[in-house]
């Protein structure tokens, strides 16, 4: 979660790129998008006074940047209650844009700490109708991850991804830049159901009176039957063609659906062999997780059925993570002010660079394949489970029944299925990690 410096008297003007926990830290949210293409530093400010002894008189003047900078102090030494009041304060003395977005942001934050989910999703509401806060933010705060796992915040992202005056439409506005990046052809299939739709009405208008005067008949009167076909041929025209529209519609909101899944998945945090916490999206290109979700007796027995098949299996870049429904522990961390500690943050990609650019640095993925083993362990298992009941979902299997999900190498879905995986038919399905076809997939 952002955080800024407390403010003194002069204000300093300082470049800063993403969300680095030091300690000094902007207090507002990082404004991403899904599809940043380039690395953006933002303006914060840290305050210092020119002389230590005098103060002016407006330096003691209550205001919204020193009731959020109070409350992050607040908050920082674990009086979350107190800080939630600064917050509250700081909305009450007309705050701009980014102080509303600051305060509500993280006073969401406050609630969801407090296990408040209802109010944590209704500041964050609030932030995103109003204040322009990205959605990407979210789903990326490890202080927020308690939210994440609850049915508000299931509700308030289908609310955001399908856009509206109660939520705005910028998350939706970035699925959609996303969509017709996939379907590049989507909008030019849509113009020709309109265009020949509309052409088809147009005929249809001129055949009418024809048929009038077919039935009527008398001399000069058009064949009757010509005209009927005539009229029959537009009518079955236009309603396939709408047909079409509607059909198209409804897989491009699918599809919406899928990429915010996989905006989602991509955020999960998973804990390596070396006890590394990284972001699934950190392993894109190195590795092909496969999900094991199901009783602890199905996922016991899955993993060492899959021990017959290690060498195979790596040979592949197969990652297993297990997880097991019911049994998600919450790990206990420690507390430092909102966010990560800054050595955690120092070992992560910042929030909300595209997520290409998030994976390509040389010397971080070396090292990830050093550290990368056999298996991994998930960070954060009501999330996981919160993600894979919709992913069940949405391919109209009962959540909570055992399934595995194997992932490619760009990180999206392969396939999915029902009960336990059959491990040699993995192995004769996925290419070795050399193999042309495993590059051809990156």
């Amino acid at each position: 979660m952002a955080v800024a410096a407390l403010a003194l008297n002069q204000q300093l003007l300082c470049f800063s790129y993403p969300k680095m926990r030091a300690k000094s830290r902007p207090w507002f949210p990082q404004k991403t998008t899904l599809l940043n293409s380039q690395k953006k530093p933002h303006i914060f400010i840290i305050s210092c006074s020119s002389s230590p002894t005098s103060q002016s008189p407006e330096a003691n003047v209550q205001t919204a940047e020193s009731c959020v900078n109070l409350g992050l102090s607040l908050f920082s030494k674990g009086r979350v209650k107190d800080a939630l009041v600064q917050f509250e304060t700081a909305l009450s003395l007309d705050p701009n844009l980014v102080e509303a977005q600051a305060a509500l942001y993280n006073k969401a934050c406050c609630h969801a700490y407090q296990g408040e989910a209802k109010k944590a999703a209704e500041c964050l509401r609030t932030a995103l109708r109003d204040y322009n806060l990205k959605f990407g933010t979210i789903l990326n705060d490890p202080d927020l991850a308690s939210l994440r796992a609850s049915p508000e915040f299931k509700e308030l992202q289908e609310e955001a991804r399908l856009g509206g005056e109660d939520i705005g439409y910028s998350f939706r506005r970035d699925l959609k830049l996303i969509s017709e990046v996939q379907a590049p052809f989507r909008g030019v299939r849509r113009f020709f159901y309109v265009a020949f739709s509309a052409a088809a009405g147009i005929s249809l208008l001129f055949t009418v009176p024809r048929l009038f005067r077919a039935i009527k008949g008398g001399d000069g009167a058009p064949d009757i039957w010509e005209t009927v076909g005539n009229a029959g041929i537009n009518i079955g025209g236009i309603i396939v063609l709408v047909a079409l529209f509607f059909w198209d519609n409804k897989k491009e909101e699918e599809q919406l659906a899928q990429i915010s899944r996989n905006e989602t998945l991509s955020r999960l945090p998973l804990c390596l062999s070396t006890n590394r916490i990284v972001e699934l999206v950190q392993l894109r290109d190195t590795v092909r997780p496969v999900i094991l979700a199901g009783k602890k007796e199905s996922v016991s027995s899955a993993l060492q059925k899959a021990e017959r098949f290690r060498t195979e299996l790596l040979r592949r870049g197969v990652l297993l993570v297990p997880v097991i429904w019911g049994e998600g522990r919450t790990p206990q961390v420690e507390k430092k002010g909102f966010g990560v500690s800054k050595k955690a943050a120092t070992a992560l990609p910042s929030i909300g660079e595209d997520f290409e650019k998030r994976a390509q640095s040389i010397t971080a993925k070396s090292k990830l394949k050093a550290e990368i083993r056999f298996k991994a362990e998930v960070v954060s298992p009501e999330e996981w489970e919160r993600w894979i009941r919709d992913q069940q979902e949405s391919e109209g299997v009962t959540p909570g029944e055992d399934v595995y999900i194997i992932l490619r190498l760009d990180g999206r879905v392969r396939r999915s299925g029902k009960g336990m995986p059959d491990w040699s038919q993995i192995v004769q399905e996925l290419p070795p990690m050399e193999a042309l076809l495993s590059k051809l997939e990156r």
